[in-house]
């Protein structure tokens, strides 16, 4: 059974920084692949980004070019997964999920909550 927790989850001005951690329990986190959605209320969780396991790594067109450096990253020993978001504006706003897939299986964690003051 797969345990996501997520943190680092806060308030932030428009422009700043955060970086979103996920720890996972899973023994085999590395066959994993793992992502970050966004839900704001009265919308479906959105893709922000991805990483395989085999570390290759997928962002939404949302968040191109402002995220995209070093953005998603992955620590098999550690198993953690990091989200590094920059230049965060106040649509960026709402509670990020992490999730583990393999096999056809979706495991998600509670979420941390991120708002974006303009």
């Amino acid at each position: 059974q797969m345990r996501l927790v997520e943190s680092g989850g806060g308030l932030v001005q428009a422009g700043g920084s955060l970086r979103l951690s996920c720890a996972a329990n899973g023994r085999t986190f590395g066959s994993y692949s793992m992502g970050w959605f966004r839900q704001v209320p009265g919308n479906e969780r959105e893709l922000v980004a991805t990483v395989t396991s085999g570390g290759n790594s997928l962002y939404a067109d949302s968040v191109k070019g402002r995220f995209s450096i070093s953005t998603i990253s992955r620590d098999n020993a550690k198993k953690m997964v990091y989200l590094q978001m920059n230049t965060l504006k106040p649509e960026d706003t709402g509670v990020y999920y992490c999730r583990a897939r393999a096999w056809g299986i979706s495991h998600w964690g509670q979420g941390t909550q991120v708002t974006v003051s303009s």
